[in-house]
């Protein structure tokens, strides 16, 4: 069994692994080189035997390491001596990342390349995190520190690229959000109830040579009492677990609480730690529960004056949800405690009449003008999404924008198109539609004055002068008309669709 050993940040010592990492050319696209695309896909869907056979016949420092530290697999001695030649194997052991029995190395921590593409361009770190299940070859302890999963790469999208003086990671498990928000804040505070999180967030911003994110231990805001940010985010643990005798709980997903207590609390209390035009982010599950939906329930917690934007991607039943967390814990349905588990949780939400739960995307801000016109926008949205942190960004921008009214000019964004379609033999269209080609990919349908005014929008007329057009177009009084399309046109303006005239 594989020794489950403390994490002890240095930065010297850090300072040398990175140094031996880079130097092996530990990077995404040498290793997918190395192994195939085939291959590392199917890694990233849990089959490493690919990889192993692709890499087998090699012995250089790459290959070394890709086994030790991407795969989690034991190497000989002399081997990984080789490949990390400034830090050695002693500095590995005294960081805690691995330790030696006989003549073989042994990985306690997988070390793995994450890149990341934001406004300021692309790069790379390495990140440090416990062994996952295929490494330990059984289920995960409780206070098992994850990697960069689908959720942390989801957030890491969905915060908005402004610039702030200080910035609060909380719950930060690994350190990948902090280190991502420290591209655009001047200091971040990153705070975990795990101290074990807490070491490996450490070892991480050290060996990525980050000096500007401080660590603190604690419960939600608890750390950071009366203090206020720029910016907030979290990927807490939303997961819904049952509080029961022989239900695992895992630190990096279960909060301790019952039903989704911990995305309210966070809902409730985090616009008391934000400056004006402060933002808080989060990933979240919340419950429908006797015939009130998850929506319904989290837009009730949003504290008066607050600005909110909800967005549902997915909902689950009960059993369909229980099915997935269990697995995620490593039992499957072939093991004989699995219906225990499936009971315990559907016992567990049928407590509490829950019908379903959502999935998605939180935005709180604290307006800088508390007069204006509120923000309160809940939606579900189950297509693909790109570049969200930049769509949220604009659309709260152009939510501030409407606020002292529509302005002269719009302008039809440039990734907009718009699309026809005829019944043969039809003169008219019977269905004409927007399409957005990137940001939240909404496609709308509209009827002929709407894609009339869309149409006209190229910078050079003025609303009021494409409206009166139109009313002349279409014989209609232009106050009729304008009463029937100004909303709608605010609409596509919040939406992205028209952007106002640079």
């Amino acid at each position: 069994m594989v020794r489950h050993l403390t994490p002890r940040p240095d930065a010297a010592l850090c300072a040398a692994l990175a140094a031996d990492l880079h130097a092996a050319d530990l990077r995404t696209e040498p290793l997918r080189l190395a192994w195939g695309e085939d291959a590392d896909d199917a890694f990233g869907r849990g089959i490493r035997g690919p990889l192993l056979r692709a890499i087998e016949a090699r012995s250089d420092s790459l290959a070394t390491l890709a086994r030790f530290f991407v795969m989690g697999l034991p190497q000989p001695v002399e081997a990984v001596e080789t490949a990390l030649p400034q830090v050695g194997l002693s500095g590995l052991e005294s960081l805690g990342l691995a330790y030696v029995e006989a003549d073989v190395a042994v990985p306690a921590a997988l070390i793995r390349p994450q890149s990341f593409v934001d406004a300021d361009g692309i790069s790379q770190w390495w990140i440090a995190s416990d062994l996952d299940e295929a490494a330990l070859g059984g289920a995960l302890p409780a206070d098992h520190v994850l990697g960069v999963g689908g959720a942390s790469r989801t957030l890491g999208e969905l915060v908005m690229p402004v610039p702030v003086a200080r910035a609060l990671d909380l719950g930060t498990g690994c350190g990948i959000q902090a280190l991502l928000v420290a591209r655009h804040a001047t200091q971040v505070v990153a705070t975990d109830i795990s101290a074990r999180a807490l070491a490996y967030a450490e070892i991480n911003a050290m060996l990525a040579g980050v000096t500007t994110i401080e660590f603190r231990q604690g419960s939600m805001f608890e750390p950071v009492a009366g203090e206020t940010f720029g910016l907030v985010v979290s990927n807490p643990p939303f997961v819904i677990t049952p509080r029961a005798e022989g239900v695992p709980e895992y630190e990096y997903r279960d909060g301790g609480l019952v039903g989704d207590a911990l995305v309210e609390q966070f809902v409730r209390e985090a616009p008391g730690h934000l400056i004006a035009g402060g933002a808080a982010q989060l990933l979240g599950n919340w419950e429908s529960r006797a015939g009130e939906t998850g929506l319904d329930r989290l837009r009730s917690w949003v504290p008066a004056g607050v600005d909110s934007w909800v967005i549902e991607r997915e909902s689950l039943s009960p059993i369909a949800y229980a099915e997935l967390w269990i697995r995620d814990g490593g039992t499957t349905p072939r093991e004989p405690e699995f219906e225990a588990l499936l009971e315990a949780w559907t016992d567990d939400f049928a407590a509490r009449s829950v019908s379903e739960i959502g999935f998605g995307y939180v935005l709180l801000r604290k307006p800088k003008d508390a007069s204006a016109p509120r923000l309160v926008r809940s939606e579900k949205l189950a297509q693909p999404i790109s570049a969200a942190g930049r769509a949220l960004r604009a659309g709260v921008a152009a939510h501030d924008v409407l606020a002292s009214g529509l302005p002269d000019r719009l302008v039809v964004a440039s990734d907009v198109t718009e699309a026809r379609h005829h019944m043969p033999g039809a003169e008219h269209p019977s269905v004409i539609e927007l399409r957005q080609g990137g940001g939240f990919s909404r496609v709308i349908s509209v009827d002929s004055l709407l894609a009339g005014f869309v149409g006209a929008c190229d910078g050079e007329l003025t609303i009021a002068q494409i409206a009166a057009a139109l009313a002349d177009l279409f014989d209609v009084p232009f106050a009729e008309l304008w009463a029937d399309l100004e909303p709608r046109v605010r609409a596509l303006v919040v939406d992205g669709f028209l952007v106002t005239d640079a």
